[in-house]
């Protein structure tokens, strides 16, 4: 199953092909909640729980709400705790030095690369941590989508050109959260 497209043209009795460049933006939805195993994952859901019990007291004064939804629901305005909440986590997410947490190619080493990142709360509640739960969307810097291969796409960063002729690249299986977010066709 070749991903590519081949245009062609018949000008002047000359044959030209334009090969389709499809250039692709991943988005992975890291889910982080009570079961947490990894030490940053645990940092994570402690710091931005710790956040949340600080933060919703705006939307909360009296604590007569108990959850996330509630708050919400109460007081449009609680939508601004996605926002709050996120700036005790941004630290961490420092610490991954723009490097996707979670995703490796088929050689099991970490390649993908991110600048942007959304931050939100799924559910939480002020008087069960167990209840806490958000999600951080990695969404990764543009690569080249070569070929799909069965479960796997064959991707290289832009600008991975080993020579004039060869392109470094990896292999990426297909897995739950992780989706393409965008995509742009060219000619090159």
């Amino acid at each position: 199953m070749v991903n590519r497209g081949r245009v062609c043209l018949l000008f002047r009795s000359s044959l030209f092909y334009f090969i389709m460049k499809k250039t692709i933006r991943l988005c992975y939805r890291k889910i982080i909640d009570a079961t947490a195993t990894t030490a940053w994952d645990k940092l994570v859901f402690d710091s931005s729980y710790t956040e949340f019990l600080m933060q919703s007291q705006l939307y909360n004064p009296d604590k007569r709400l108990t959850g996330f939804a509630e708050m919400i629901n109460n007081d449009s305005r609680a939508e601004q705790l996605h926002f709050l909440v996120s700036t005790s986590v941004t630290g961490y997410l420092q610490q991954l030095n723009g490097v996707v947490p979670d995703i490796l190619n088929n050689q099991g080493r970490h390649f993908l690369t991110f600048k942007q990142f959304r931050f939100e709360i799924i559910n939480s509640n002020i008087k069960n941590k167990q209840l806490h739960q958000v999600a951080i969307n990695f969404f990764s810097d543009p690569m080249i989508w070569h070929n799909t291969i069965d479960n796997y796409l064959l991707l290289s960063a832009t600008g991975s050109k080993l020579n004039d002729e060869e392109v470094l690249t990896h292999l990426l299986q297909l897995k739950p959260f992780l989706s393409i977010y965008s995509i742009k066709e060219s000619v090159g």
